[in-house]
């Protein structure tokens, strides 16, 4: 348990973290167990390549609707 501030440092440290990794860690997946983190962060990377994905496809389009205009 981390209950002084020695103890954060030395569990950042077998870790191999940065103290200011430790706090952002904890300010965002605080309040969540293990397994509801690991998801949350399955769901970020599914969403990153969502994202990527929507955005090749709309490059695309447009460059089709360019090339069907004439304008190329």
């Amino acid at each position: 348990m981390l209950v002084q501030g020695g103890a954060v440092a030395d569990a950042c440290r077998r870790i191999g973290v940065t103290e200011q990794t430790y706090y952002r860690w904890r300010k965002e997946y605080g309040g969540l167990k293990m397994d509801q983190a690991r998801r949350m962060k399955d769901l970020e990377k599914e969403n990153q390549r969502l994202r990527r994905a929507v955005s090749d496809l709309t490059l695309d389009k447009l460059i089709l609707q360019e090339a069907a205009r004439g304008n190329f």
